[in-house]
C-alpha cells in the first residue's frame, strides 16, 4: 500500500491497487465521526461507442444507457440495496455525469457492513426485460423534468453549440426516444464492460482504521470471481479536434420570466497526465476569478449597469475528452452581456495586466476555499478526479494552485482564448 504524506495538513493518504484492478483509497480523518465512501466507474453519458468485452465489434447504444444502469442497479430480484442501506443507517446515493457514474453512501456506523452493501449490490447486476421496461417510465418523467429547467436547457444549449455533433450535447439521462430502445442485453453489455474493477475505483474518507478497512474491501473482493483486469475500448469522444464545427449562435423559445443568456468557450487543448491537466485547470480558475469574480471591476460595472444581476454565473470545466467555460445571466440586455463577455475575453492580456497587484489576494482567496473543503469527508470524496487526474485528492490540488505565479496566466490565454470557439445560447419568453 502507498501511503502520502501531506505534512502541512497532518494528513496521510493511502493507495493500493488490489489484483483485480481495483484501486483503493483511503483517507482517515481525525476527529471525524462520519465517513464518506464512493464507488466510481469511468463510464458515462458520452460513451456511448464502445467494443463490449468479449466482444470484437464496435456498438452504439441508446444515449442514456450509463444513467439507465445506474438506476437498475439498485435494484435486485428479492431486495432493493437502498433498503439495505437504511437498516445499516447509511444515506445512499448514485449519480452519472458525462464521463463517471458514481455510488455513494455516508454513514457513522457499520461502516463493514455498509461498504459490502456497496461493493455487492454494483458487482452484481440483475437486469430483466421486465424491469427495464418499468424504468423507462420512471427516467423518462425524469427527462421530461429536465426538459422544463431553464437553467439546463439553457446549459445543454450551450453544449450542442459548442459541440453539435459530440455525445456531450445529449441529455445525461439520454432523450425519450433513446430510452425507448434500452434493452437488458444492452445494459448487460455496458455493465461487463466498464464496471470491471480494472475501470473503477473506491474513495473512503472520514473515520476510518486504514488497515481494517482495506481488509474488509480485500476479504469482500477476495470471494468473487473477476476475468483479468483490463480496460474498454470506447472511441473518441470529440468528432472535430479542431472545433470548427463551434456554432456560434442560437435561441430557444421557452417560458421564462426574464431571457437568459450564456457565453461559452471552448478548448482544444491536449495533455499527457493528469498533473498537466489540474495545473491547467487551476491556471485558468485563477484567470477567470481574476476577470469575473464579484469583486473584479467587470463584475461591478456590468451589475452596476443593469446588465448582469445576481444570477450572474461564470464556471470551467475540464472532464475526460472535453473544456469549456461558460458565462451566464437573466437579463433584459442579452446583446449587451454578450458583447461584454465576449469583449474582456479578447482583452483577456491587457484586462489581466490592469489588475496584476490582484493575483495574490485572489489566488490566496481561492486556495482559502479550496482548504475549507477539507473539513468536509463528502467534499473530499467528491471532488475526487480519478484516473483523468492520475488519481490526485484535493491535498495535491492544493498544492498545484499554490505553485501557480501570475506569469504562467499569460499561457493560459494562450492556451485557451481564441475568440472563433466563442459562442452565444440564449432563452427568450414567447412574444405576446
Amino acid at each position: 500500500m502507498q501511503q502520502f504524506k501531506y505534512s502541512e495538513f497532518n494528513q496521510n493518504v493511502y493507495q493500493k491497487q488490489l489484483d483485480n484492478g481495483l484501486l483503493v483509497t483511503l483517507l482517515p480523518m481525525e476527529g471525524f465521526h462520519k465517513t464518506y465512501a464512493v464507488l466510481s466507474t469511468e463510464f458515462g453519458s458520452i460513451d456511448n461507442a464502445f467494443v463490449p468485452d468479449q466482444k470484437n465489434e464496435l456498438l452504439t447504444v441508446p444515449d442514456g444507457v450509463a444513467h439507465f444502469l445506474e438506476h437498475k442497479m439498485f435494484e435486485k430480484a428479492d431486495h432493493d440495496a437502498f433498503d439495505l442501506f437504511g437498516k445499516l443507517g447509511a444515506d445512499a446515493n448514485a449519480f452519472t455525469s458525462f464521463t463517471q457514474t458514481r455510488y455513494l453512501f455516508s454513514t457513522t456506523a457499520h461502516l463493514h457492513e455498509n461498504l459490502d452493501v456497496l461493493l455487492d449490490f454494483v458487482q452484481d447486476p440483475y437486469f430483466t426485460e421486465q424491469t427495464v421496461n418499468k424504468e423507462k417510465g420512471i427516467i423518462g418523467q425524469e427527462i421530461t423534468m429536465y426538459n422544463d429547467d431553464p437553467s439546463w436547457r439553457l446549459y445543454l444549449g450551450m453544449l450542442g453549440n459548442l459541440y453539435p455533433n459530440d455525445p456531450m450535447h445529449i441529455d445525461i439521462a439520454g432523450t425519450q426516444e433513446s430510452i425507448q430502445k434500452i434493452t437488458a442485453p444492452i445494459l448487460y453489455d455496458a455493465y461487463r464492460t466498464f464496471y470491471q474493477p480494472a475501470n473503477m475505483n473506491l474513495f473512503v474518507a472520514g473515520r476510518l482504521d486504514v488497515e481494517q478497512v482495506l481488509a474488509w474491501v480485500e476479504q469482500n473482493q477476495a470471494v468473487k470471481h473477476f476475468d483479468e483486469p483490463k480496460l474498454p475500448k470506447r472511441t473518441a469522444v470529440i468528432s472535430d479536434p479542431t472545433a470548427n464545427d463551434v456554432i456560434p449562435f442560437r435561441t430557444l423559445t421557452m417560458a421564462v420570466e426574464r431571457p437568459k443568456v450564456m457565453v461559452g468557450l471552448r478548448g482544444i487543448q491536449s495533455f499527457e497526465n493528469g498533473k498537466e491537466r489540474l495545473l491547467y485547470k487551476w491556471r485558468i480558475n485563477l484567470l477567470l476569478a481574476m476577470l469575473f469574480d464579484e469583486t473584479s471591476a467587470n463584475f461591478l460595472r456590468l451589475y452596476d449597469t443593469g446588465v448582469i444581476d445576481d444570477s450572474f454565473n461564470y464556471n470551467f470545466e475540464i472532464q475526460r475528452g472535453f473544456h469549456l467555460a461558460t458565462f451566464s445571466t437573466d437579463t433584459d440586455q442579452m446583446e449587451q452581456f454578450a458583447d461584454a463577455m465576449i469583449q474582456i475575453l479578447k482583452e483577456a492580456p491587457e484586462q489581466l495586466a490592469a489588475v496584476k497587484n490582484q493575483f495574490e489576494d485572489v489566488k490566496h482567496a481561492m486556495l482559502g476555499r479550496l482548504i475549507n473543503q477539507l473539513d468536509s469527508p463528502e467534499n473530499i470524496a467528491m471532488l475526487y478526479g480519478g484516473s483523468y487526474f492520475d488519481h490526485a485528492t484535493l491535498l495535491d490540488e492544493i498544492e498545484i494552485l499554490r505553485s501557480i505565479d501570475y506569469d504562467e496566466l499569460a499561457i493560459a490565454i494562450d492556451q485557451f482564448i481564441k475568440p472563433e470557439r466563442l459562442s452565444v445560447y440564449q432563452i427568450v419568453p414567447p412574444t405576446k
